[in-house]
C-alpha cells in the first residue's frame, strides 16, 4: 500500500528531521519525502510525503506532522477526462 501527503515542510533539511522521527515511530514503512519549490501558500505550494507498507496509519502520520508543528493532508487520487 502507499499513501502520498501533501505538506508544508519548507525544505529538505526539514524533512530529513521529518522522515527520521516518522521511521522511529513507524519502522515498518518506508518513507520518502520531496520537495520542489520553496512553500509560500500551501496548500497549492507543498511538499510531498510517500509512505510505503503493509498497513498505513495516516491519521498517526498526520497527527505526527501536526504535533511537529507542519499541516499535513493526505492526497486524493483524482481522474481526469
Amino acid at each position: 500500500m502507499i499513501e502520498v501527503f501533501t505538506t508544508n515542510i519548507p525544505n529538505q533539511m526539514s524533512g530529513n528531521q521529518i522522515i527520521k522521527s516518522l521511521k522511529m515511530s513507524f519502522s515498518a514503512l518506508q518513507i520518502d519525502f520531496d520537495i520542489e519549490t520553496p512553500i509560500v501558500n500551501y496548500p497549492c505550494d507543498h511538499s510531498i510525503l510517500r509512505v510505503e507498507g503493509a498497513t498505513i496509519n495516516a491519521q498517526g502520520i498526520i497527527s505526527h506532522l501536526n504535533n511537529n508543528g507542519y499541516l499535513c493532508h493526505i492526497l486524493e487520487d483524482k481522474i481526469c477526462n
